[in-house]
């Protein structure tokens, strides 16, 4: 073995304390009915704080809308506490299974990139939404619509693309997001229908609008997710002589493509392709510019490095191209028709399809 290889021996967890033990039992039922009596109570203040104008008053229920009064934090803590004495009380003469102490708790590299993919996202995005005139509110709400559309499509990518087989015999582990697997292809294609069905209740937003803008917080995002599995020590290569190849001490001790580096490395390329196009534009690119820069880019790299990585879907591994291959090619036949076809480059500032309602 050439010992000029760089060895990677990193833990995948951060820090990690407990567990700690709770002066009392905490009934999970309980804590169930609490949420519901917390969302209950809630409606319920916000109607008697903000009640609703006549429908068929437009202007007036627009107006009303501007001056929306916010509720007290006294009756918001008021509501919590009440609510969570109430769902223990009622659950100490019911059996409920039951919390008796909290951890261990640990903090891994993969979700702390993770978390900060999201909030470096939600900086940027807002921004950008900041740029266009759009109200603080509107990109608060598109960040919920991604996290969801992120955690189940990167799951469900998983389980349909990578390990049907697996998750057909024991499917009560879909849901074991903790113990891994997590698909990109998968996390893209719930994001471009959670971005949809954020459109869907704001007509003021054109749908390509958000796609155009939301690639350069993925792009990053994804540089930071993939440094993440170098850490988990996943995602990883082939066994090569390649200089730059590291060997993995929790893996084997065999030299291999840093496979998810390669990756990091594009995200970060296409991030500065990305925000250079959005400034040389003045924050107003043409529309589908950015989304098909980013579908063509991102997927032809991950096409070629996809040829270093060890295959990750069992019932691939005899095909000509592989799981990741497979699904990066029509994304970048995507990309090159809207950069070809759908793309105004004559467009110069603010676009009309994408101004901001008065």
């Amino acid at each position: 073995m050439n010992s000029s290889y760089f060895v990677w021996h990193g833990d995948p967890v951060m820090f990690e304390f407990g567990p700690i033990g709770l002066p009392f039992d905490i009934s999970i039922f309980g804590l169930v009915l609490s949420a519901i009596l917390i969302y209950i109570g809630y409606s319920q203040l916000d109607k008697t704080y903000n009640p609703q104008p006549d429908k068929r008053r437009k202007k007036a229920k627009a107006e009303a809308k501007k001056q929306e009064s916010l509720i007290p934090g006294t009756h918001i803590l008021a509501l919590v506490a009440g609510s969570l004495i109430v769902g223990q009380i009622l659950f100490l003469i019911i059996p409920s299974p039951v919390i008796s102490n909290i951890g261990p708790i640990e903090m891994r590299w993969y979700g702390f990139g993770f978390a900060l993919a999201f909030i470096l996202g939600y900086f940027l995005g807002s921004n950008m939404f900041r740029h266009a005139g759009y109200k603080q509110e509107d990109a608060d709400a598109l960040l919920t619509y991604l996290f969801v559309g992120t955690i189940v499509g990167a799951r469900l990518g998983e389980v349909m693309f990578y390990n049907p087989e697996y998750y057909l015999r024991n499917p009560a582990e879909i849901v074991m997001i903790w113990r891994g697997g997590l698909a990109s292809h998968g996390a893209f294609i719930g994001n471009i229908l959670a971005i949809w069905l954020y459109v869907r209740k704001r007509p003021h937003i054109t749908y390509i609008w958000v796609l155009d803008r939301m690639t350069i917080p993925f792009a990053i995002g994804g540089v930071f997710v993939r440094i993440g599995n170098f850490f988990n020590s996943e995602i990883y290569g082939l066994p090569t002589d390649f200089s730059l190849a590291v060997i993995f001490e929790r893996v084997d001790m065999l030299p291999r493509h840093p496979s998810m580096l390669y990756e990091a490395g594009v995200g970060v390329l296409l991030f500065v392709i990305l925000w250079g196009m959005y400034k040389y534009w003045k924050h107003q690119p043409p529309a589908g510019a950015l989304l098909g820069t980013f579908l063509t880019v991102l997927f032809t790299g991950r096409f070629l490095i996809e040829i270093t990585k060890v295959e990750q879907a069992d019932f691939a591994v005899e095909w000509i191209v592989g799981m990741g291959q497979l699904l990066s090619i029509p994304l970048v036949i995507a990309g090159l028709y809207i950069l070809i076809s759908r793309v105004d480059w004559k467009t110069h500032g603010r676009n009309k399809a994408t101004e901001p309602s008065a």
